[in-house]
């Protein structure tokens, strides 16, 4: 018989890929985990990950043990919110993965208030320009740019958002007027490191015209900065305009974008009520925050 402490070991290091940073989940030693995985191997008489200088993979009797690992975490989690007798609130972890953009200026108070409501509630935010696997469950949901096209995942759309030219008004004093989007070639760019866009939705810079980005990072974060620094001109969520005071839009007649978010669940945890009522009250939080804040900008 499986031990169900074993299976969560288990999953760690399947998320993880790494004894060490399953470890660090766990607050075990990585030595621990090894011999508590080589355990569960020994149980299962099977081999379930292929170790390697890059860590550690599932191997294919690992990857079926996955999906009922998987289905054992979520049973435990029902079983303790049904013994402690409040299912209305939420409990236990709940780790999004997000675009650092959403993760910086809408998920923070969004999931804050959340919480405030829900005590018993520990929300992980994951900010990073990526894709995320919810089949390894690097996290529980996440927010997309872009609808995906495969994988046994249940897709809503969050909402649609909007993003304008925009520089600090330091720099638009001390640099020539931008009256039309031709003007930009004489201006700083900040933007994406064109080979790291990880999403089609994301090249905005194709839209102006602009071809060279004197200024790029692969982070929503540093080139909101660098405007805040007078640095130059960019592309920018209206809802991080608020953060802002002293950045002002460019040319908004001119250059106006519609993106949306879509909120990426697996497909198995449709049946988890846990999950699914988390997902709700962040749809409506994320709603509600992308209509105050665009309004503000």
């Amino acid at each position: 018989m499986t031990d169900w402490d074993d299976l969560r070991v288990f999953l760690a290091v399947a998320r993880a890929e790494s004894l060490s940073a399953a470890g660090r989940v766990l607050r075990l030693d990585p030595a621990t985990v090894g011999r508590r995985v080589a355990r569960l191997e020994e149980a299962m008489a099977a081999r379930l990950f292929a170790r390697s200088a890059q860590g550690y993979a599932l191997t294919e009797e690992g990857q079926r043990l996955l999906a009922h690992a998987i289905r054992a975490e979520q049973a435990v989690a029902a079983a303790g919110e049904e013994v402690r007798g409040d299912p209305g609130r939420l409990s236990g972890q709940v780790r999004i993965g997000a675009p650092d953009g959403v993760a910086n200026f809408l998920l923070p108070q969004v999931t804050a208030r959340i919480c405030d409501h829900n005590p018993g509630l520990e929300v992980q935010i994951i900010a990073l320009p990526r894709v995320f696997n919810l089949s390894k469950r690097e996290a529980d949901m996440a927010i997309t740019v872009s609808r995906p096209v495969a994988g046994r995942l249940s897709v809503q759309r969050l909402a649609d958002y909007h993003l304008h030219l925009a520089a600090s008004r330091d720099y638009l004093a001390r640099h020539p007027p931008i009256r039309t989007l031709a003007d930009l070639k004489g201006h700083r760019m900040i933007g994406y490191i064109p080979d790291l866009i990880f999403d089609k939705e994301l090249d905005y810079l194709a839209e102006t015209g602009v071809e060279l980005v004197t200024l790029a990072s692969n982070s929503v974060s540093v080139q909101f900065n660098w405007l805040r620094a007078g640095a130059g001109v960019a592309i920018v969520h209206d809802f991080s305009l608020p953060a802002a005071p002293d950045l002002v839009r460019v040319l908004p007649g001119a250059l106006s974008l519609s993106r949306s978010f879509y909120l990426i669940r697996h497909d198995d945890d449709r049946r988890v009520e846990r999950l699914n009522r988390f997902a709700e009250l962040l749809v409506q939080g994320v709603r509600r925050e992308l209509v105050r804040l665009e309004g503000f900008a």
